[in-house]
């Protein structure tokens, strides 16, 4: 591995981690989107920038870009406020506006320049070990490695400061409030920190993989784990992780770097989504197989509570007046006589004192329809647990 695959690779781990962490919370507070929105709406900003400084390295465009990331959020949440419109639209409805901006300022006085589209939407990481820094004669490394590290540092310090007051926010802006905390300027802090992220991983990665590095992560993270600190450090990893091996799919099939990591994202997240143990769409699917049979059974069993005579409680019966197929039959009576809910003999179903207790407590239910009833009865009884 040469000392240019490495600093890639570094670069694009960084980045990464780097969008890893704002993204969690952007996908915990349902703004998703927003994170598209300021990667596309900070264009006007770093086309002033410029105007200014006339230097596409001066720390200005960072600055101005990240206030117009700022900018973007505020004018989607006043637009929202309105009550007019949801927040998908207001999205919808500012960061082209912005975006525009940005193409008709390029287009109006600055338009012998040259825009490259596949490295403003999908970045170039290849070219990123060419654009070096350098202190005298002494090669510091890539720039973008210095801007992304710089960022991630400055991120993970904020982190490390106000975590307990971002997670309150997060999850109970009221209490935050009531404690003392302000959840405006934590929420504005964190798309200050968003939008800087964004504009310093732009000129690496290119705007659809800073929005595929800030969601997809935390997306898959979401469906593992309900513990905010677990859910960071397993977007970071899913994060290198698919910035590592997209870089080397990208190498073996010779295509585009960006373009391979955000497919390594995708490859993660629905890995994820089909296998994750509680919230992965098997386990789901899984899980109301279950409730059906579940369901099945109290009603078999409520039925043997109000029949004594034997022809409506012989094991025909459920095929013959319950009108159900042989399979769930079979499965509706292996299950109850593994839970010790029936008793069968000579073809006659009757209730065990279990059973006839869980019947009871079924019925109470029914007729009261208290949550906490049907969690008492799924604790002392339920059900595939044998």
């Amino acid at each position: 591995m040469t000392d240019a695959q490495f600093e890639i690779q570094l670069i694009a781990s960084l980045v990464a981690i780097a969008c890893a962490i704002p993204g969690t919370f952007l996908v915990l507070r349902k703004m998703a989107m927003i994170s598209d929105a300021i990667s596309h709406s900070i264009l006007p900003g770093i086309v002033v920038g410029f105007f200014i400084t006339q230097d596409l390295n001066s720390p200005l465009l960072i600055l101005l870009a990240a206030m117009t990331g700022v900018l973007t959020v505020v004018l989607v949440e006043k637009i929202q406020k309105t009550k007019l419109v949801k927040e998908d639209t207001a999205i919808g409805l500012v960061f082209p506006a912005l975006f525009s901006i940005g193409v008709i300022l390029i287009a109006k006085f600055a338009n012998d320049v040259h825009l490259d589209i596949d490295a403003v939407l999908l970045g170039e990481l290849a070219f990123t070990p060419f654009d070096r820094v350098f202190y005298g004669d002494i090669d510091l490394g890539p720039k973008s490695l210095w801007v992304i590290g710089i960022i991630l540092s400055v991120t993970l310090t904020l982190l490390f400061l106000f975590f307990k007051e971002l997670k309150l926010s997060t999850f109970d802006a009221g209490l935050a409030t009531s404690l003392g905390f302000s959840p405006v300027i934590l929420h504005y802090g964190l798309m200050s920190v968003a939008s800087i992220t964004t504009v310093g991983a732009f000129d690496a990665v290119g705007a659809i993989l800073v929005v595929a590095l800030m969601i997809a992560p935390a997306a898959s993270a979401y469906l593992l784990t309900t513990n905010l600190k677990k859910m960071i450090g397993l977007a970071c990893f899913f994060g290198v992780f698919s910035a590592i091996s997209g870089y080397w799919v990208a190498h073996w099939l010779d295509a585009s770097i960006a373009g391979s990591i955000t497919t390594m994202l995708g490859v993660v997240f629905l890995f994820v989504y089909l296998f994750a143990p509680s919230k992965g769409l098997i386990a789901v699917l899984y899980r109301e197989k279950q409730q059906r049979i579940e369901v099945s059974l109290i009603t078999f069993l409520l039925h043997l509570k109000n029949h004594s005579e034997k022809r409506e409680r012989h094991v025909n019966h459920l095929n013959e007046h319950i009108n159900w197929e042989k399979v769930r039959s079979k499965t509706v009576l292996t299950l109850a006589l593994k839970n010790n809910m029936i008793l069968i003999t000579d073809d006659i179903v009757s209730l065990t004192d279990k059973g006839d207790e869980f019947t009871s407590k079924a019925i109470e239910y029914i007729l009261t329809n208290e949550d906490s009833l049907i969690e008492d009865m799924k604790d002392d009884f339920f059900l595939f647990r044998g």
